[in-house]
């Protein structure tokens, strides 16, 4: 997973918006990839199926 230097710098002003500190663009990147893993394991978009049994 890659994230475009546009992402990095908007992880870098949304992190230092809310924890009020200044991150490194490698930092922004690696917190950002991992964010990004994080929702994907959590977030899982309900099949037809599911739907269906619900």
């Amino acid at each position: 997973m890659v994230l475009s230097d546009e992402n990095i710098k908007e992880f870098q002003a949304l992190y230092k918006e809310h924890f009020g500190k200044d991150i490194s663009k490698e930092d922004a990147c690696n917190q950002g990839i991992k964010l990004l893993q994080l929702i994907s394991i959590i977030y899982r978009p309900k099949t037809t199926e599911k739907i269906k049994d619900n």
